[in-house]
């Protein structure tokens, strides 16, 4: 700490000046994706809101508002303490699995495009398989740091949770929502594992997940229709059906090569490509800012979920395991999700509708990126602080 020394009437006064606090990553990281977003996503949107709205910035309108009540998510999530979420963990996950229950009644849920994802508050459209995932990482995270002997030496300990997340896995898979169901699995699969599994367990478990995948493909005609068509896009019996989406958006790719087109001048933007501003917001800012700015934003994801591990893991160093295993699990969010988004918009897996944080148009998927974010934030605030801090703050 640096000090200023005044002069006054002949006495000598220090004053102490404080340092400057470092910015926090995960919040430049957040704000940066978020920038980049609503001018990716007001590009494609513009023609699509004209047409539809009579006002081409009728999305950007609302994605401003979803990232004004965001921030306030973040700071809310920043004045709560952990153990308050540890503590409520169990009925927060209650909750979450009631709502996914509730879509399923019809005349409850809304169905859109066929799938029952959503119930229609009025003003506005909740998506509970959003706030299931990070729901499901509390829980987890409060389950493992009270059993974690148990989970590292019996099976019981191990499926245990198994049990809770299959539950939600059958909910999702009839709404259906394939893309929270994968990342339901992968996120508490890895928690299992940094918690100490044994790793023969999961290979049991991987071999009723091929089987009940088999199963779905072989009961559901489209699965294995995208699964073909995923293979040979281009094929003339995909290429106008079940194909469309991926040659679009990899046309897109293709004519943005290094540096894009230009801000504003995507072309597949102009109906070619469906759900451009949000599933495929990725093609557009790859045909408008080419490869650069794909890597750009890529790069911007990879710092901001080796942060997030590395605030787990600095948590897990003091034997803090809820704060760690909610880090982690968070960061496993970000990164499943960022993975199929780019691997379905650039043709390495299946078409999936799934939303890439920060960037794509929807309330749902934005105010949940926040409040991770601001949990996140809280972690790596009480681990600078430490828990004296917290007790002053809960005191005051």
């Amino acid at each position: 700490m640096s000090t200023l020394m005044t002069r006054s009437r002949g006495a000598v006064r220090v004053a102490a000046r404080e340092p400057a606090q470092p910015v926090n990553t995960m919040l430049l990281m957040m704000l940066m994706l978020t920038g980049i977003g609503l001018v990716m996503m007001t590009s494609a949107s513009m023609e699509i809101g004209n047409s539809q709205m009579g006002d081409p910035l009728y999305f950007f309108k609302r994605q401003v508002f979803f990232i004004i009540v965001g921030l306030c998510l973040v700071a809310v999530a920043l004045k709560i303490p952990m153990r308050l979420w540890y503590q409520a963990s169990a009925p927060l996950l209650a909750v979450a699995i009631l709502l996914l229950i509730l879509v399923l009644i019809p005349g409850v849920g809304t169905v859109v495009n066929g799938s029952a994802r959503w119930l229609d508050l009025g003003f506005y459209r909740l998506q509970p398989s959003e706030m299931t995932k990070v729901f499901m990482v509390f829980f987890m995270a409060a389950f493992l740091s009270r059993r974690r002997e148990e989970v590292q030496l019996s099976w019981s300990g191990f499926l245990k949770p198994m049990v809770i997340m299959g539950g939600a896995v059958v909910l999702l898979h009839f709404e259906p929502d394939h893309g929270a169901m994968v990342i339901l699995m992968a996120t508490t699969f890895t928690l299992l594992f940094l918690a100490g599994a044994k790793l023969h367990r999961f290979m049991f478990l991987v071999m009723l997940c091929f089987a009940a995948f088999a199963w779905l493909a072989i009961s559901k005609p489209y699965v294995i229709n995208r699964l073909t068509s995923f293979l040979n896009p281009w094929a003339a019996e995909y290429v106008y059906g079940e194909g469309y989406q991926l040659t679009q958006a990899l046309i897109a790719f293709g004519r943005g090569e290094w540096f894009g087109v230009g801000l504003g001048s995507s072309i597949q933007k102009l109906y070619f490509l469906p759900e451009a501003h949000t599933d495929f917001v990725l093609s557009i800012l790859a045909e408008e800012l080419g490869l650069a700015g794909v890597l750009v934003v890529l790069s911007l994801f990879c710092i901001l979920i080796l942060t997030a591990f590395r605030v787990g893991r600095a948590a897990e160093a003091q034997q803090n395991y809820f704060n760690a295993y909610v880090a982690y699990g968070l960061a496993m969010i970000f990164a499943t999700q960022v993975f199929i988004n780019f691997g379905v918009n650039t043709g390495l897996l299946p078409t999936k509708g799934l939303t890439l944080p920060f960037l794509s148009y929807g309330g749902n998927s934005l105010l949940i990126s926040f409040f991770m974010i601001g949990v996140l934030m809280r972690i790596d605030y009480e681990l600078t602080n430490g828990s004296s801090a917290m007790e002053q703050e809960d005191a005051a």
